[in-house]
């Protein structure tokens, strides 16, 4: 069994097969998804479908894209969904320095005050980081402090920045683009994160494998992920779900 433990059923890209792409998901063996709020709009959504599939989680977050627009309503209404059921985390939030499709200063406001916002509730975080490594380590460590609950999804930074977010706590998360012929830096990180503290997703519909690439994602090919984990680190695809799936249900407390 397997989890998906970042992906976005929310998104334009399912609305026509939903179904379909969740008995596809069932039936090869994904045990639990975990939806990724990244606007109010998609948060509201993910609780939905979260709500409505016994094996979907949500999380709820406003992705740093949509920082130049966001509103006052938007964090009240962030606030009040941080207790609702089947809520296990806050994200994705962060920083991406790489579109810059908002401005870096409002980047960082949101998410020191989305961070400030969902610290009394204790939940794990979901960070996403593009060129923005020692910017989310000021931050996190200015508002959360040293030791964090959460995941640093879609991990793209180098080693040096993997010991920093070991040493806070996270876990490191891989998407299907470690199976890209051009990825070998990255397969290089995944040999230097203990299993102990790996975690797998799709990012669907984004970031389908090197057999799909151009094509939607869909979370049934995280096990494309957990495969190339277990080339890389030497051990069986068994032993590798089997981790994995014991990591996720740590962290986000199913």
């Amino acid at each position: 069994m397997l989890i998906d433990t970042h992906c976005h059923l929310d998104f334009k890209d399912f609305k026509d097969d939903m179904g379909t792409v969740l008995k596809r998901s069932i039936d090869s063996g994904i045990r639990f998804i975990i939806n990724v709020g990244s606007s109010m709009e998609g948060t509201v959504r993910s609780i939905r479908i979260a709500g409505e599939n016994d094996f979907i989680y949500a999380a709820i977050g406003i992705h740093p894209h949509e920082a130049d627009s966001v509103t006052e309503n938007d964090i009240k209404l962030f606030a009040k969904f941080l207790n609702k059921p089947k809520v296990v985390a806050i994200g994705e939030i962060g920083l991406d320095y790489y579109k810059n499709i908002s401005s870096r200063e409002n980047q960082k406001k949101l998410f020191i005050r989305l961070l400030e916002t969902a610290k009394p509730a204790n939940l794990p975080l979901i960070i996403h980081n593009r060129d923005a490594h020692m910017d989310i380590i000021d931050i996190l460590k200015d508002v959360i402090g040293s030791s964090v609950s959460g995941v640093m999804h879609c991990f793209s930074g180098d080693e040096k920045f993997l010991k920093t977010c070991l040493d806070m706590g996270f876990f490191i998360s891989f998407t299907c683009n470690i199976t890209y012929k051009n990825s070998d830096k990255l397969r290089e990180i995944v040999k230097l994160v203990p299993m102990g503290r790996l975690l797998i997703e799709t990012d669907a519909p984004f970031l389908a494998p090197q057999d799909f690439r151009g094509k939607r994602n869909e979370p049934m090919y995280v096990k494309y992920a957990a495969e190339e984990v277990a080339r890389i680190k030497g051990i069986s695809f068994e032993k590798v779900a089997k981790i994995t799936t014991e990591n996720a249900i740590k962290l986000f407390k199913f």
